[in-house]
């Protein structure tokens, strides 16, 4: 962080300097008060060649050709009101936006060429299961580390969360978890998974016991051997606009009937329809829970999303749906793996 941070006193000789260093990344530098530490405005190489060109000299300070009109993250603020400007800043190009805590201290930046979004939740991948039907693919190796396009399957949706600005992420593991555990020994896409093993089977959502969380906030859970593009920026958007407990990813299934299907009434056929085709939305494996949903789960107890979100609906919870507007592959069987490896020759970047 502090490579971006130049007081406001600094010449624009010595800017340039900074911003050559950042040559390769990002280059805006972010222009603080040097006496009280606060951020006062930012400086590219643009608005160092538009000063000059005004009449700047070379050993002026940055103050006098920095931009004081800037976007920033400000701590506190609501969520809708914090991705409002990530997204107005990637609307304008902007490529680096400040994390300012209340009193205008910078506290963090977010990089939007390597962070598409910043959304507040952590988030549990599922990779217990044993993968039987791709069998002999997973006799040896765990199903989330099968390769598509030369990467574990586990890895895309990884990247995806890193690219959301999620950091906070926990595999939950049983079959083979030592080679999973092993894979995420060293940090991938930039975060540093934790691993939990299950020591019995815990359904499909049931491991989410396993770790610790406070009751508020929310949390997504996610299949791990999913392949999708599922935008999560906007599925967290819709959990908060419906004030959802829960929000299910869901994806369209259409059912062709082949036949002539009657209505009837007693005996009496009232109408027949030929060859009807009927639209439904499917679970998509992928869910926020807001945290106090997952804190009444035990840890000694299987349980599956279904019956989770089933028992929600009785207790009178909010619960919400997402649909996926794009692709979504549950990699279950030998059809969906070779599915996978051909969607990946003509479509290799599933993170944005």
């Amino acid at each position: 962080m502090d490579k971006y941070i130049i007081p406001a006193t600094e010449t624009i000789h010595n800017a340039l300097s900074r911003l050559n260093d950042l040559s390769g990344g990002v280059m805006t530098l972010l222009v603080t008060n040097p006496i009280t530490g606060e951020m006062v405005g930012t400086l590219t190489d643009g608005d160092i060649r538009r000063g000059i060109l005004a009449g700047a000299r070379l050993d002026n300070p940055v103050a006098d050709i920095m931009k004081t009109t800037f976007k920033a993250l400000i701590e506190g603020e609501d969520p809708i009101t914090r991705l409002s400007v990530l997204r107005s800043a990637r609307e304008k190009g902007i490529k680096l936006l400040p994390e300012l805590s209340a009193d205008g201290h910078i506290t963090g930046v977010c990089d939007l060429t390597a962070c598409y979004s910043r959304l507040p939740l952590s988030a549990i991948l599922m990779a217990g299961g044993k993968g039987e039907r791709l069998r002999p693919l997973t006799l040896t190796t765990p199903k989330p580390l099968l390769e598509i396009d030369g990467r574990p399957i586990i890895d895309y949706n990884i990247e995806r969360l890193a690219r959301s600005g999620i950091t906070d992420v926990t595999v939950t593991v049983r079959y083979l978890a030592d080679q999973i555990c092993e894979y995420f020994s060293i940090p991938r896409h930039g975060i540093k998974v934790k691993c939990i093993e299950e020591t019995i089977p815990l359904g499909t959502i049931g491991s989410a016991a396993l770790i610790d969380r406070t009751d508020d906030g929310a949390t997504l859970v996610m299949n791990s051997d999913l392949l999708t593009t599922v935008d999560l920026e906007e599925m967290y958007l819709r959990h908060v606009t419906e004030n959802a407990d829960i929000t299910i990813a869901a994806i369209p299934y259409t059912v062709s009937v082949p036949y002539a299907i009657l209505t009837t009434d007693a005996n009496k056929v009232t109408s027949l329809q030929e060859k009807p085709t009927y639209s439904h939305f499917a679970n998509a494996g992928i869910y926020i829970f807001n945290n106090y949903v997952l804190n009444a789960l035990n840890p000694e107890e299987r349980t599956d999303a279904t019956t989770l979100i089933e028992a929600a609906l009785e207790q009178g919870l909010n619960v919400s749906f997402y649909p996926i507007n794009g692709t979504w592959i549950d990699i279950g069987s030998p059809a969906d793996f070779r599915h996978a490896l051909e969607l990946m020759k003509h479509h290799r970047d599933l993170t944005n």
